[in-house]
């Protein structure tokens, strides 16, 4: 926000009549607004402060009032702000509102017609005090009106209330016999313009000079004189750190003090670290522990449980082994802090017990031994159980594997238990733990490391950005599921429209597009998707699913290209060859960025177009082949030449890939190409020599399609 701005004023229809203002100065004064409640939710809470510093200082600028540096302050138990130099008045204008020309406004005596007297009265004075402007273009009446600008106490009450009730809070509450509606009961308000209380009374509330401390350090009062003292008094006295962002780095600086204390590390997480700071006014670390013997759990269900339920940070050792230490954040400065130490590991026990108990538990069945019970749970009525899909991924997978040499009998058995492990008591009481647990239990049912690796990667990407598969068994896992996924939803007919995509058939795409491409597959998709259909003809309803299914990828492809600054004209040229692979249209897109660098390029884009409308329009049948003996111009005889040597210098590039080096070879057609056209008609009278000549350019059009269509590239 920048100091002094001078934001637009409110309501200045006159402005669309003629009329300019004149602004004056005005005196500053800081501004302190803070709405105390009863506990807000904690991982809302930056949202609502952000939300209320926003459209507080756009109601100031919609005011016109001028302003300096903003600050936002949020606690559990407020939102504040502390606007820097706020005007205290908007500044004076002096309005000029345009009547009608002096031509018109006058008779031939000088006498004030019709147009005049009615302008004076819409003005509520006389003709005779109306003034007169010259401009280029003639001289007018006008009337020019100085309009005080009203004292910010009286807008700011309206400001604060718009502000308040454009909060994003999707469910309000009442408290009381009060009507006010609010995220949590409303305790207190302190509304301060320099020293002075701004009078008003918001959400069933008065203002007032007074704020309250922390809940247990300082509850009492605290009186506010002026706001620039407001941080300083609440920390001091108040025992409590207004500001977010400063209470939050505290708190990890105490979280990573506290576990080099202990000998560890803390791998803080920021959503974590941001809710655990929307809980705290007073942020104090205990450290605590646990026995032992529970590290025996799959460590991500212990994390799970101390992040999710406790709001603990955990410690791992110096190799990043999780050690039987957290560190909890407390909101009190207690003078026994054992106690909050032995509270907290008293909470976490019986958690960590259930966590240990479902382990066991799971341990006693293997999931090979799970997969006859996945044919009670359904995946989708037409598309049959998760047994049924868990066959047909299975089967898909050890195709992929196959392809991208993998090993097509452990990408098989991973693909019939990649869901077993959703029938286990810890996955159900931790669905994170889905993929996670798979691995756990298949290293301890004695499988290989590469199928216990698979059956996590069997989710992966779960997210934008999220890690991709690594091994060839969970590469081809994770496709095939995805894959298999795409083509029956779309088969039965469900396939996403507008913003409803209750499968996630687009994030489906995307994490699979990124596999291909990432790890440069080469396989056909094309053929995956049509063994795929394969696998659902029962069910399938739809005509071309796999092609279907084909394009649907395709513009997931697009949007990737586009966030890479690829322009869509470019992924069009390439897109219209076909390419077998993602990975050979990745190469392909890339040898037409550098082509497009080229001299020739535009040049061979502008000819290659003119090709495709005359090819397009000609409704004769085109020769296979060219014939040189009809030829009857040297610029024929020369295109030619140079067509049937850069077909022979271009074959093994082709054979090898080398789209680039192809493009460039060609980029060098560029002056018989002009030549041609330059002197040569092709639409001659001769019907021979016509076809010979469409030929001629079929043959010289085809040597850029084997990469793009380059007449779809935009000047």
């Amino acid at each position: 926000m920048a100091d002094n701005f001078v934001g637009n004023e409110i309501g200045r229809p006159e402005a669309a009549r003629g009329e300019r203002a004149v602004e004056g100065a005005s005196q500053c004064a800081d501004l302190l607004f803070e709405l105390g409640t009863e506990e807000l939710p904690p991982v809302a809470l930056k949202k609502l402060s952000d939300a209320l510093t926003t459209t507080f200082v756009e109601g100031l600028e919609r005011a016109n009032l001028q302003h300096g540096a903003v600050h936002a302050y949020a606690t559990p138990r407020r939102l504040a702000l502390r606007v820097e130099a706020c005007s205290t008045a908007q500044p004076d204008r002096e309005t000029e509102r345009r009547g009608p020309a002096v031509q018109a406004a006058f008779d031939a005596e000088g006498n004030p017609t019709k147009a005049a007297q009615g302008f004076a009265r819409s003005c509520n004075t006389s003709v005779d005090q109306l003034e007169r402007l010259t401009t280029d273009k003639g001289e007018w009446l006008v009337y020019k009106l100085q309009e005080q600008g009203k004292p910010t106490a009286e807008l700011l009450p309206t400001i604060a209330e718009e502000a308040l009730n454009r909060l994003p809070i999707p469910k309000r509450m009442r408290w009381g016999a009060s009507e006010a509606q609010f995220v949590r009961p409303v305790q207190w308000l302190l509304f301060l313009l320099g020293g002075q209380v701004v009078p008003c009374r918001l959400l069933d509330t008065d203002a007032g000079n007074l704020t309250r401390g922390h809940r247990f350090h300082h509850p009492q009062p605290i009186r506010i004189e002026n706001p620039a003292q407001y941080v300083e008094l609440l920390q001091e006295q108040g025992r409590v750190i207004a500001d977010f962002d400063q209470r939050r780095e505290k708190i990890r600086q105490q979280v990573a003090q506290t576990a080099e204390a202990i000998g560890g590390r803390a791998p803080i997480d920021e959503a974590l670290l941001d809710e655990v700071t929307g809980l705290v006014e007073w942020p104090v670390p205990i450290s605590a522990g646990f026995e032992e013997r529970f590290l025996e759990v799959p460590h991500e269900a212990l994390i799970s449980t101390m992040k999710k339920n406790q709001k603990y940070f955990h410690l791992v050792d110096q190799q990043d082994r999780l050690m039987n230490h957290f560190i909890t954040i407390a909101n009190i400065d207690s003078p026994k802090p054992e106690l909050i130490k032995e509270g907290n590991e008293r909470v976490v026990r019986p958690r960590l017990s259930d966590a240990m108990f479902f382990w066991q538990q799971d341990g006693k069945r293997t999931l090979d031994s799970r997969i006859d019970s996945l044919k009670s749970v359904l995946f989708q009525q037409k598309l049959g159980s998760m047994h049924d899909k868990s066959v047909r991924v299975a089967a898909l997978a050890g195709i992929i594997a196959d392809q991208i040499g993998g090993d097509r009998a452990a990408a098989e058995k991973a693909g019939m238990l990649s869901r077993c492990d959703l029938m286990t008591e810890m996955v159900f009481e931790f669905p994170e733990m889905q993929g996670i647990m798979g691995r756990y239990q298949a290293k301890r049912d004695g499988e290989s490391d590469e199928i216990a690796q698979a059956l996590d990667e069997f989710y992966m990407p779960r997210f934008s950005g999220d890690t991709l598969p690594r091994t060839r068994t969970g590469i081809a896992l994770s496709l095939a599921e995805r894959l298999d996924t795409l083509v029956g939803i779309f088969g039965i007919g469900m396939k996403p429209t507008g913003d409803k995509d209750p499968f996630a058939l687009r994030r489906a795409a995307l994490g699979a597009l990124r596999i291909i491409r990432e790890h440069s597959l080469t396989f056909s998709l094309r053929q995956l998707l049509v063994k795929a259909t394969e696998q659902l003809q029962a069910a399938i309803t739809e005509p071309d699913c796999a092609e279907q299914v084909y394009g649907f990828m395709l513009e997931r492809l697009k949007g990737i290209y586009l966030e890479q600054q690829i322009p869509v004209d470019l992924f069009e040229a390439v897109a219209a060859t076909q390419p077998d692979s993602i990975a050979d249209f990745d190469r392909r897109i890339q040898a037409v960025v550098a082509f497009r660098t080229l001299d020739a390029a535009e040049a061979l884009a502008a000819a290659n177009k003119r090709i495709h409308n005359i090819l397009r329009k000609s409704d004769q049948t085109i020769p296979a082949a060219v014939n040189p003996e009809l030829f009857d111009s040297a610029q024929e005889q020369a295109l030619y030449a140079v067509i049937e040597q850069k077909a022979d210098e271009i074959a093994p590039l082709m054979a090898e890939a080398s789209y680039e080096q192809v493009l460039q070879s060609l980029a060098t057609l560029q002056a018989p190409v002009d030549q041609f056209f330059d002197q040569v008609m092709v639409m001659a009278d001769d019907p021979a020599i016509r076809s010979n000549r469409l030929a001629l350019l079929k043959r010289l059009s085809t040597l850029f399609l084997g990469i793009a269509d380059i007449s779809l590239l935009q000047a």
